[in-house]
Parts: C-alpha cells; structure tokens; sequence
C-alpha cells in the first residue's frame, strides 16, 4: 500500500469580512501567494470543509482566475470560499498525485474530475 501525507500548506489567507484595501471576493492578502512557484491550492467555507482542489504551475495567477473566470468549477460558489490554503511543490508529478489524493480522501465538494469515490 502507498502511504501518502498531504503536505502542511506554506500559505492560508482568509476572507476579510469588511476589506478596507483592494480585494477579490474578500481576500485582501493575495500578495502572500508567490507569483512564480507551483503548487497545490485548496478553497474551504467558512465550516472549515473543503470545497475545491486544484494545481496550478504558477500560483498566484491560477488562483485569481478561479474568482474571475466564467469557467471556472467553482463560479458558483465564490462567495462560499472562506479559506485558502497553499502548499508550494515544485514536482509536476508530486501536484498530480497530492491533488487527485486530496480530492477523494477529503471529498472535496465541487471537484468534479478525478473523483473516484462516488
């Protein structure tokens, strides 16, 4: 059996209830996010329950598309996301594994490919 321990995340930033500074859907501390490196991102509600698992080569710019893009799985449910976690791996591979891992052991809620536990 292949033991697998999700990474403890390098970066969480949450949503600011009333933002003084620019923000994007209340998240005022984009900036922590490194522009430049990759690697796994997880969104969470307020309850602490995870809503969404991606990856991304460079961090930053991909997390920012998930709150401004029409396509995006979680389009919906922006205004849920409360929490944002990030864990920097470098490794291609390691990204593809922690994600598709994550997503079925936590169950994250609004992945819909790589879902193998329904």
């Amino acid at each position: 059996m292949i033991n697998i321990t999700i990474p403890t995340p390098d970066i969480t930033i949450t949503k600011q209830v009333n933002p003084e500074l620019s923000h994007i859907y209340g998240f005022t501390d984009f900036h922590l996010i490194p522009r430049d490196k990759a690697g796994i991102f997880m969104f969470y509600n307020a309850q602490e329950e995870l809503l969404f698992v991606g990856k991304a080569r460079k961090l930053r710019p991909r997390i920012k598309k998930h709150f401004e893009d029409n396509v995006s799985p979680i389009k919906a449910y922006r205004n849920e996301v409360a929490i944002i976690e990030v864990c920097i791996v470098e490794d291609a591979v390691d990204r593809e594994i922690y994600e598709t891992y994550i997503i079925n052991s936590q169950k994250a809620k609004y992945n819909v490919e790589k879902v193998y536990y329904k």
